[in-house]
């Protein structure tokens, strides 16, 4: 289980960043952001539901200004895998901003009915290993 969730975090971040020695002259390396990862186990039956509530739940993480983006990623080889990235200020913008301000229960009610399918939801910090192609 350890080699899938680091195969599965090495594949996302490789989506998003490419990792290499050189840096790419628009990365911005002095930008520090913390980046929420989150796991889910969704079944056939419920992924529509899933995939409709963090579209309208997008919708409060873009009106954040500790949000910097999120993406929604779909298991191709496991399709009952889905991960979310969120980007977040820090970590502490996320927890003590956003989870204490208006557009947090709007958010967490739309994406509660998944709850019990999360199987990771941890904060991770960027390295200064990473290059990014625009």
């Amino acid at each position: 289980m350890k080699s899938f969730i680091c195969c599965l975090l090495f594949i996302l971040l490789g989506m998003q960043f490419s990792f290499s020695q050189n840096k790419h002259p628009n990365m911005e390396t002095s930008r520090n952001y913390a980046v929420e990862i989150i796991r889910y186990n969704i079944p056939e039956d419920a992924r529509k539901e899933f995939e409709a509530a963090y579209l309208q739940a997008g919708t409060h993480l873009q009106a954040s200004p500790y949000c910097l983006g999120y993406q929604v990623i779909h298991g191709n080889d496991e399709p009952e895998r889905y991960i979310v990235t969120i980007r977040w200020t820090s970590k502490s913008d996320h927890l003590n901003g956003f989870r204490k301000s208006a557009a947090f229960m709007p958010f967490f009610n739309l994406v509660k009915p998944f709850y019990n399918n999360i199987e990771e939801m941890k904060h991770y910090d960027l390295t200064a290993n990473s290059w990014l192609r625009q």
